[in-house]
């Protein structure tokens, strides 16, 4: 046995025949094997099932013998598949020194029985094999004992796919390029069946190695030519099978890899048979694919154990997994073979599929890449006459479907149409769904836009429009127009061409988009009342506030009583102004809201919102008001009134005998009163602010976030703000109050300092005899400049100046700046005496016996004219104007 071993395994062998089987039948076919065999037994290998299907349930036994099941993962397990009589087992046997039965060429009948498995004979140290290498010998396909019944082959072959790493696939040469002698049909049924039973998902997708022996390779058909051709058909045939959910984009690729060799002829070549053979060996060892040398190494080298191959099953357990894998393949009814005339419509109703989607694909890809295009730049748009062209497209892909393949077996016909139905309708709904999508966000847009359109034209005739008819009329104008284009793309006879459903959410849409638009113009419509609003209370508050400007008559002094109502009740008036135009405005508001069709709610949001933000109006125009610059000169109008003039509203001309000093301080401390009242906003009848959070009242429970972001927080009626009814009324602080009075006695002080002067600038009584005196003594010289013209026009011009500045009130002004001019003069005067003393030694030493200081730094006393005051002398501080107050 040792020899024979030798001589099948690592050379030629001569005339040495193997049986099929071993001369003793096992697992209950072979009486003398039970659990006790031993293990020459099992020299010829296991038969793991036999031709009747039976799983031979003593294979872990025989793996014990081998010493396999300690290996854990450390084995390899490998098959070989191909048509009947193309030397399958005496490659195995060649390539790893095993004992399978061969045919013998007198008889040319079946040999391989079932599925036979034997270990690796080879010595796997002198040719680098892996160690524990499994093969099993499947029976071979298209043999003429079984005819027509395939359901043998094709389990065995399914589960030779389903349980090994290496898939031999042995192929003559002349059969590569065939449909049937490449048992193409067969490999179809058989990758259709593990997808659905073995593959559950695409993350866990097992890989086997499709290793293609191609025999009797006489060379005149390059290895790459044959592979090229293998791999096109494999990819074809591949496209054609059913996928599980999930899996229909995969390829075969995604479970498959492939290797390919050619041997020469064995009879004819037998020396360069044996080379390659044994060549071919080196490869079954163990390895891993390194991405850094992918397509630089030599393919005809490469391993092909690698570890994406491998079942992860520990060798322990790989007999009962084997049992469990054929009894799934065995008990599956899908698995029930058809019959020939079944593999042909198969093969024929596919052909015809395909020729007919070509048709289909000319005029539904057009369409579809539209719709992409749109779709990429964001702008789905409706396409024109869809529907007339996918109708026409599926009626003709059916119509030529049934001419050519109903000839065909009726159920595979059937399940044919079925699937190639299905394969059209997904694409055609798919172009239907996306065409109602451009429809309905078209839709959704032209609505919005007729109805802003149709709003800004009634605002520009100026008449009213009502909204809530505007958006009913459009409203229903898009649904019609939507339902037409429904309508448009249905499909006759598909069940799922309905657009109920979507001219639902259609609907559902266009009320979300009217409650929106409806919301905005409420918003447009609270904008324009409060922009009204604003006006008004800008007109109407002014006018309020420019009354305390006025205090002619002196009504306002102390010594009259009560104040005047322009002074007294401010805060009520302006109080009493802001309530009417807000309810007026609410008015406005609440009358026009009706024509939105707005809710209840809506509306009261809405006035909320309005009463909230004009008090934000009036407040900003109160603090525009008593603004510094404002307030103080509004206080100044009212005290030069009540100062400059008499009861009677008489301007006052100033006269040394009036008492000044007593007017002004009246006229002062009336106006300085006014402060303490600007201050707080607070009505006279209840010396209290308004009641402000009850006229507002509490938020509406309608009202939402939205609503509330943009509104200003009021103190005393926004508990979050932390700040009073009391603050929010207060308009001047103490501090801003103390800056204004001080502001306003300097302004006051200055106008008491102007009407004293120009009374004491006022003409006083001149005794009659001092006229006489003045003729008598200036009489030589009045009569000179009569008689002399150049003097008498030098006096008739010194005349007009004098009555010009006597007329404008200038002889005041310019008293005070000659008095200023001499000052300065006179200081300048000073400053140029003290550097000339310092610039000499004797005028130093006598500035230090006299302890004069040295000369002081230049920026500390500076003097020019806009230093001085109107009596010529340096100004004083605001701080030494404050204390003399």
């Amino acid at each position: 046995m040792t020899d024979e071993l030798q001589v099948n395994g690592n050379g030629r062998p001569s005339n040495i025949k193997h049986p099929s089987a071993p001369t003793l039948m096992m697992n209950a076919h072979f009486a003398s094997v039970g659990e006790d065999a031993g293990k020459e037994e099992y020299e010829h290998g296991i038969q793991v099932i036999d031709e009747d299907k039976v799983f031979n349930a003593h294979l872990n036994n025989y793996l014990n013998y081998e010493n396999i099941v300690p290996a854990g993962f450390n084995y390899h397990l490998i098959s070989v598949f191909g048509s009947q009589s193309t030397g399958k087992s005496t490659l195995l046997n060649y390539l790893f020194g095993t004992q399978f039965g061969v045919m013998s060429e007198q008889e040319r009948r079946q040999t391989t029985k079932g599925i036979w498995m034997s270990k690796n004979k080879r010595d796997t140290a002198s040719n680098s094999m892996a160690e524990n290498i499994l093969v099993m010998d499947v029976e071979g396909t298209d043999g003429r004992e079984r005819g027509e019944d395939q359901d043998f082959e094709r389990k065995s072959a399914l589960f030779a796919l389903a349980t090994s790493e290496v898939l031999i696939v042995n192929i003559w040469e002349h059969q590569v390029g065939l449909y049937q002698g490449a048992n193409m049909g067969l490999l179809k049924t058989v990758f259709e069946v593990n997808l659905q039973l073995f593959v559950k998902d695409s993350k866990t997708i097992p890989r086997s190695l499709l290793f293609f022996v191609i025999r009797d390779h006489l060379g005149h058909t390059p290895l790459q030519n044959l592979r090229n051709t293998l791999i096109a058909d494999l990819s074809k045939l591949w496209s054609t099978i059913s996928k599980p959910a999930g899996l229909e984009k995969s390829t075969i690729e995604d479970y498959f890899d492939f290797a390919f060799v050619a041997l020469p002829h064995k009879i004819l070549q037998p020396e360069k048979f044996e080379a390659e053979i044994a060549k071919l060996s080196t490869r079954f060892r163990e390895g891993y694919n390194d991405p850094k040398k992918s397509g630089l190494l030599d393919e005809e080298s490469l391993p092909v154990f690698l570890p994406q191959y491998h079942r992860r099953i520990p060798a322990d357990g790989f007999s009962v997994y084997a049992e469990g894998v054929w009894d799934q393949i065995v008990n599956n009814k899908d698995l029930d073979l058809p019959t020939q005339q079944e593999l042909l419509a198969q093969f024929r109703c596919d052909e015809i599929s395909r020729e007919v989607l070509v048709a289909f694909d000319e005029k539904i890809a057009p369409l579809e890449d539209k719709q992409a295009a749109d779709a990429t730049i964001g702008k789905p748009s409706v396409l024109p006459k869809l529907g007339e062209a996918m109708n026409t497209a599926r009626a003709s892909v059916l119509k030529n479907f049934e001419t050519n393949a109903s000839r065909y077996h009726k159920g595979v016909y059937t399940r044919k149409r079925a699937e190639l139905e299905s394969k059209i309708d997904a694409r055609l709904k798919s172009l239907f769904q996306k065409q109602l999508n451009a429809a309905h966000k078209a839709g959704v847009e032209g609505f919005t836009n007729a109805v802003s359109a149709a709003v800004k034209g009634g605002q520009k005739k100026g008449n009213g429009y009502d909204f809530a008819h505007i958006v009913e009329t459009e409203k229903a104008s898009a649904i019609a127009k939507f339902e037409a284009e429904a309508k448009a793309v249905l499909i006759e006879g598909a069940a799922w061409s309905t657009y109920k459903q979507e001219l639902n959410l259609y609907q559902k849409e266009l009320d979300e988009v009217s409650s929106k638009l409806r919301k905005e113009e409420m918003r447009r419509l609270a904008t324009r009342v409060e922009r009204w609003v604003r006006s008004r209370l800008d007109e109407s508050i002014g006018v309020e506030f420019n009354k305390i400007g006025t205090g002619r008559g002196g009504s306002g002094a102390p010594e009259h009583g009560d104040r005047p109502a322009s002074e007294k009740d401010l805060w009520d008036r302006i109080w009493t102004i802001f309530t009417e135009t807000v309810e007026n405005a609410e008015s406005r508001f609440t009358d026009r809201a009706r024509s939105f069709d707005a809710s209840p709610e809506e509306v009261e949001v809405g006035l909320w919102r309005l009463r909230r933000k004009s008090w934000g109006v009036l407040r900003a125009k109160i603090d525009e008001e008593v603004m510094e610059g404002n307030i103080l000169l509004k206080l100044r109008e009212n005290f030069e009134d009540k100062f400059r003039y008499d009861e009677s509203g008489v301007p006052r001309i100033w006269r040394p005998t009036d008492d000044i000093e007593g007017m002004y301080t009246k006229a002062r401390e009336s106006t300085v009163t006014l402060i303490p009242l600007l201050s707080r906003f607070k009505l006279s009848r209840t010396s209290a602010p308004p009641p402000l959070d009850a006229w507002i009242g509490s938020a509406p429970e309608s009202v939402s976030p939205a609503d509330e972001e943009d509104l200003a927080p009021i103190g005393g009626v926004d508990e979050d703000e932390g700040k009073s009814l009391e603050e929010e009324m207060t308009i001047l602080s103490d501090a801003k109050q103390q800056d204004l009075l001080v502001r306003f006695k300097k302004t006051a002080d200055g106008v008491y300092v102007e009407a004293k002067r120009s009374a004491i600038g006022g003409m006083t009584q001149v005794p009659l005899y001092f006229y006489g005196l003045l003729l008598a003594l200036g009489w030589n010289e009045i009569v000179a400049v009569l008689r002399n013209p150049l003097y008498f026009v030098f006096l008739i011009l010194a005349g007009v100046g004098a009555y010009v500045t006597y007329t404008l009130n200038l002889w005041g002004p310019m008293a005070r700046m000659a008095n200023a001019a001499s000052q300065q003069a006179l200081e300048v005067g000073k400053e140029r005496l003290r550097e000339f003393l310092e610039s000499s030694d004797t005028g130093r030493q006598a500035m230090a016996m006299s302890g004069t200081p040295a000369r002081r730094h230049r920026d500390a006393d500076e003097i020019s004219l806009d230093t001085l005051n109107s009596d010529g002398k340096k100004k004083h501080s605001d701080a030494d104007d404050f204390d003399d107050i």
